[in-house]
């Protein structure tokens, strides 16, 4: 969903919400008879552990730079839910081992990239200044992505006709109602140490192939190391021209209009989605619910 930025509620104060799953009872192929679209947005559990992890890092190292106290409150709060999403993407990946599927050579490449090629360098003064907006310009770029599939998600209604399992569900319309509720803190945040249009764009462009790689990677790896399919079907990208139609996952229209916005000048990350829609579905999730009990 996208379009002209309405008003945020005001007063609105972002806080991690403790939330537990159960993944005793989830099947490996969880949209039922589907494992390549399964599979395309499984992707995102080996992803987003050492991801999110990485964000709260360099979110910790930027807070010192914040002259702004809503901003600050807005940071703390980022971190505070980025936490609990890496914790909560874990247990799934522990999941999958125990269903045969052992993630972990491929979760350990990614934390590589995040630890070491996204990690600090050892720079100091300036220079470390430097990297660290860097950094934070490519966390802006990825947090749209993720606000726009949290705004995806929360409106997946194929998914649901599919027979998806609902603690699946749950974990991704919670995550994804999050990512909708702070959509704006990574640019905001950018903007304020930053705000280069040029840097803006070539963040993006890191983020594009960065992000193309490891899915087409990831999906590639979750098929062969299947142990139902046992290699029978290939991974990879090209099954979105079959699942992004269907609804079960994101389309490549919708995402190339994602970046598209982006790219415009007058991008505002308020246009992704609604607070409103996301704050109803946080009211309703089990998980959140049984978290704030």
């Amino acid at each position: 969903m996208a379009g002209k930025p309405v008003a945020e509620p005001e007063n609105l104060v972002l806080r991690a919400r403790d939330v537990r799953f159960d993944w005793s009872g989830v099947p490996l192929h969880w949209i039922p008879g589907d494992p390549a679209a399964t599979h395309l947005i499984n992707v995102l559990h080996l992803l987003l552990p050492a991801g999110e992890e990485w964000f709260v890092r360099v979110f910790k190292q930027a807070l010192p730079h914040v002259r702004d106290e809503r901003l600050r409150q807005d940071v703390l709060g980022f971190i505070g839910q980025e936490a609990v999403h890496a914790a909560s993407h874990d247990a799934v990946l522990d999941h999958f081992v125990e269903q045969g599927l052992d993630v972990r050579p491929f979760v350990r490449q990614v934390e590589f990239m995040f630890e070491g090629l996204l990690g600090d360098r050892g720079l100091e003064g300036p220079r470390a200044r430097v990297w660290l907006n860097e950094r934070v310009a490519i966390i802006a770029a990825i947090e749209h992505f993720t606000g726009v599939l949290g705004d995806w998600v929360l409106n997946a209604g194929a998914l649901d006709a599919a027979g998806a399992d609902p603690m699946m569900l749950d974990l991704l319309r919670w995550h994804g109602a999050e990512e909708v509720e702070h959509r704006h803190v990574a640019y905001d945040l950018f903007t304020h140490l930053d705000g280069s249009y040029v840097a803006r764009i070539r963040a993006m462009a890191q983020t594009i192939v960065m992000l193309a790689s490891l899915w087409q990677r990831g999906h590639r790896f979750l098929m062969a190391g299947d142990p139902v399919l046992k290699g029978r079907v290939k991974g990879g990208l090209h099954h979105l021209r079959r699942t992004g139609p269907a609804g079960l996952t994101p389309s490549r229209r919708l995402v190339g209009a994602s970046v598209r916005r982006y790219l415009q000048r007058s991008y505002s990350p308020l246009g992704e989605g609604s607070t409103a829609q996301a704050l109803t579905y946080l009211a309703s999730s089990p998980a959140a619910r049984a978290a704030l009990r």
